[in-house]
């Protein structure tokens, strides 16, 4: 796709990486049938495709109007599109680049964006989430049905023993998850440890930057990124096998340090070396031997659920599956797997109505075959499932020896 720069934009550094991107696009129409947003609403402008020509006529005209803002906000960035395009177009990052500009051609009204500030700095906080979360909880009787679904039950956490692996590895605490769902990490440490695997947190990392980055908070994003190498350099030089992250969608984050630092001349070769070493959970446990963790397979069928960020950004659709397959679960026949959830880190807050209409289909996609359980991979795909007709957890929860007694 060819695309003329207007004058405003020719010295624009976003601008001319957009149009190098919009290059690759050759009209196909391929990713409509696999775009959670167009299949919901049958508008083109709400497909990638679409988007991409909002986004050329954009960077031609130099301006834009809320309706082409309305439709760039809709895409969950869920990233099918990009598994299904034969010619390799790198939508996430002509999304990313295009909702800034369209911003800094119409900017938004003065509430929506409020509310974009307010969740950047409450999410990225995870003192502050884990404080307002908290007081959510104790008002959550008292909130009504649509509200109260949106705040978690409080988990009650099994202890963690102080054991010492030989080998360590450096875990990535989340914001959200560690708030929300600890029992996560506390489960990884379990089973990492009976695998000979001390998974070390770095007290001065906090957020990834996803939140951030998809915000529209770039900047912000980058000096979360830069906090984090800072904190887990020392232990990358002690010898740190990997950085592992137990939610998908802070692991594909991990993985695009490199290319979103590569011109800063101070941080580029960390970064790199941080995206190097970032590892999803799954991706550890598939080189160990399991066996040694005697997981209680007899629970029902598990319905797997993939993230978009596990099997569209980080390519890894076949991961939950095997691993667990591998471990002796009976696996649930599912539908449109490559179809997102609706979660999309605060998608489900800004596109309620959206959002609901796609949670819907895919609790129905999972549940055809009659599961016991529901096992994601990333937080907001789990929260945003709760409510199912079954329980749903993080997949590690399967395998934690604190649920077999046998392994005690």
């Amino acid at each position: 796709m060819h695309t003329d720069l207007h004058p405003h934009y020719r010295n624009n550094a976003d601008a001319r990486r957009a149009k190098q991107l919009l290059s690759a696009c050759v009209h196909c129409g391929f990713c409509l049938e696999t775009c959670p947003t167009y299949l919901e609403t049958r508008d083109e402008r709400d497909s990638p495709r679409g988007r991409i020509y909002l986004i050329r006529q954009l960077l031609e005209t130099g301006s834009a109007s809320a309706t082409t803002s309305n439709h760039l906000d809709r895409c969950l960035t869920c990233r099918s599109c990009e598994t299904t395009c034969p010619s390799g177009v790198q939508y996430a990052q002509l999304a990313d680049i295009g909702q800034h500009l369209a911003e800094g051609a119409a900017p938004r009204p003065r509430m929506q964006a409020a509310v974009r500030r307010v969740l950047r700095a409450v999410i990225s906080r995870p003192t502050l989430f884990r404080y307002l979360l908290r007081v959510g909880q104790t008002l959550r009787p008292l909130l009504p049905g649509a509200l109260r679904r949106q705040i978690p039950l409080r988990q009650q956490r099994l202890p963690v023993a102080g054991w010492s692996g030989k080998r360590t590895m450096l875990v990535l605490e989340g914001c959200v998850q560690a708030a929300a769902t600890p029992n996560t990490n506390d489960a990884a440490r379990r089973v990492c440890a009976a695998l000979g695997i001390t998974l070390q947190a770095a007290p001065r990392a906090g957020c990834c930057g996803a939140v951030q980055q998809h915000l529209g908070g770039s900047e912000a994003a980058r000096d979360n990124m830069r906090r984090n190498i800072d904190a887990w350099w020392p232990a990358i030089e002690a010898g740190a096998e990997a950085i592992v992250s137990t939610a998908s969608g802070c692991g594909a984050m991990l993985a695009d340090y490199g290319r979103l630092l590569a011109d800063d001349p101070r941080y580029a070769p960390r970064a790199a070396r941080v995206s190097a070493l970032a590892r999803e959970l799954g991706e550890v446990l598939l080189e160990e031997d399991l066996s040694v963790l005697a997981p209680e397979t007899g629970c029902g069928k598990v319905a797997i659920h993939t993230p978009c960020s596990l099997q569209h950004a980080l390519r890894q659709p076949d991961l939950l599956p095997g691993l667990l397959g591998r471990a002796g679960f009976t696996l649930a026949r599912t539908e449109e797997s490559h179809i997102c959830c609706g979660s999309a880190g605060t998608y489900s807050l800004l596109q309620p109505a959206l959002s609901e209409r796609l949670r819907r289909r895919k609790q129905a996609a999972l549940t055809v075959d009659t599961p016991a359980l529901i096992a994601t991979a990333n937080i907001g795909c789990q929260l945003h499932l709760a409510g199912a007709t079954v329980p749903v957890l993080h997949w590690i929860e399967l395998l934690d020896p604190a649920r077999n007694p046998r392994s005690q």
